[in-house]
């Protein structure tokens, strides 16, 4: 079973690897530097559509932040 857990710290790990400044990635995904702190942070995941972009953003599959491989 997927956990909500175990999402959030991939996606937190693939913000991390990115290299690329929380503001930089805000910008570019129009959202505040904040949130995506709290991405970092796994105090929130982000939108559906926010997820999408992120992903597309930071060039990582969707399936591995979903935990399906």
């Amino acid at each position: 079973m997927i956990t909500i857990e175990q999402i959030k710290v991939r996606l937190t790990e693939a913000i991390k690897q990115s290299g690329m400044k929380q503001t930089d990635l805000a910008k570019m995904l129009n959202i505040s530097q904040s949130t995506i702190a709290h991405y970092i942070k796994g105090d929130i995941v982000p939108a559906l559509d926010t997820f999408a972009n992120l992903c597309k953003v930071l060039d990582i599959d969707t399936n591995y932040i979903l935990c399906q491989e």
